[in-house]
């Protein structure tokens, strides 16, 4: 049964133009990125024109990307040059926004130019939306140990004041999971507050593409347990953790290998803490998949997620997965069914879910097999779908943009759906 079977799949939106202003589109292959290229792909599928403000970088693109895209002009993020700061919509920006006369004004980042872009929207009372990609005030403490001198909590209620301010405006706010949702509740920000997961392509990861030649040129014998991470090689996803869970593994004495797939700031220190973790960089395509599903277990310990992506790939390829109990991954590990969900920063209980895992192959063949059937609830175009309705719901004058704080009954579904 389909995750979003209770709602409209395919609303209409041939004809119409969506203006989408991102803070990363194609000079970075993260997850939203991907998602929002995937959203992009989907609209245009429908009929949909859609117009892309989104910095880009003056190194090459980091894949091709889908739809139109006008650069916005950006400075790198300091001590991080691989996020850009947009710095306002250039006049040629504005003539092509001028020109477009989108039906409804998309935000997916509420930086400088998204400020902006809700300025333009309001004033040609054009219907503006926002989704919610990055859950910055877990990203706050991790840039800030860049600079000790940093206020934490001054930077932090800032930002909440700032979201308040700004997602107050908007028709709706698209969150990734319920948990998000309910954070932003505890925030004081509770308008028009509607579900829009993430999907998995169930052809693209699956265990069929699991290759014992792949695992072989990797120095992984047939019987070796591998234990994976994929993603941004980031501290912010709480890599440390995953250091200490391998060397716990180690020191222990349990039979395991490692494999990193991913690139980063963080890279060369992770290579010097774990030199006898095979790392294979960046993959993409078929290599990617097959990473995956010549995995045995995947760990991931982030809690800066809104919607764990690569958790949701992992389970498509088969996979048990033991991730962190936050946002990123709590909407789709079920614990003791599909992994295991632990406590952020407990290197013990981390250890004992993976152990556990390593000890006993049935259980972990179990774990994968019931992993891979719930990643089918989260596929692609039902989850596209979902977005195109709630922006019907905007087109036919039936949205309700104020809620007040209630869950929406679409919320309320989708929360019984996922239990």
């Amino acid at each position: 049964m389909s995750l979003f079977s209770d709602v409209l799949v395919h609303a209409p939106v041939e004809g119409r133009r969506i203006a989408l202003f991102a803070g990363a589109y194609n000079h970075i292959s993260d997850g939203v990125a991907l998602t929002l290229n995937r959203l992009v792909g989907y609209l245009e599928s429908r009929g949909a024109e859609v117009l892309v403000f989104a910095p880009t970088s003056p190194k090459p693109p980091a894949f091709e990307h889908n739809g139109t895209l006008i650069s916005v002009p950006s400075i790198p993020f300091p001590g991080r040059s691989d996020y850009r700061l947009t710095v306002g919509i250039s006049r040629k920006g504005w003539a092509l926004l001028d020109a477009f006369k989108p039906d409804i004004v998309h935000i997916a980042t509420p930086d400088y130019a998204g400020a902006q872009a809700l300025k333009w929207a309001k004033s040609h009372d054009t219907p503006v939306v926002s989704s919610y990609h990055t859950h910055f005030a877990s990203y706050l403490k991790y840039f800030a140990s860049y600079n000790p001198l940093y206020r934490i909590d001054l930077i932090e209620n800032t930002a909440w004041r700032y979201g308040r301010w700004f997602y107050s405006q908007v028709e709706h706010v698209y969150v990734p999971s319920p948990s998000i949702g309910d954070k932003l509740r505890e925030h004081g920000i509770s308008n028009g507050l509607r579900i829009w997961a993430r999907g998995v392509d169930t052809e693209r990861f699956s265990p069929s593409h699991r290759s014992q030649p792949w695992r072989s040129l990797h120095g992984f014998e047939p019987n070796d347990i591998v234990v994976s991470y994929v993603g941004r090689l980031v501290w912010e996803k709480n890599l440390s953790v995953f250091v200490d869970v391998l060397n716990c593994l180690k020191s222990k004495g349990v039979p395991h290998r490692s494999l990193v797939v991913g690139d980063g700031p963080a890279r060369d220190t992770l290579t010097d803490q774990l030199n006898d973790t095979v790392f294979t960089g960046p993959l993409e395509g078929d290599e990617l998949s097959t990473a995956y599903a010549s995995s045995d277990i995947f760990l991931f310990p982030s809690e800066t997620e809104t919607f764990g992506n690569v958790t949701l790939e992992a389970m498509a390829s088969g996979l048990p997965t033991v991730c962190a109990n936050a946002s990123g991954s709590d909407l789709l590990v079920v614990p003791k069914k599909t992994g295991d969900l632990v406590s952020p920063h407990d290197v013990s209980a981390f250890f004992n879910a993976v152990n556990q895992l390593i000890s006993h192959p049935t259980l972990r063949k179990q774990f994968g097999i019931a992993a891979r059937e719930r990643a089918f609830k989260f596929e692609w175009n039902h989850v596209m779908g979902h977005l195109a309705s709630y922006y019907d719901e905007i087109w036919n004058g039936t949205a309700q943009s104020r809620t007040n704080g209630q869950i929406s009954n679409s919320d309320v579904s989708l929360r019984k759906a996922v239990a």
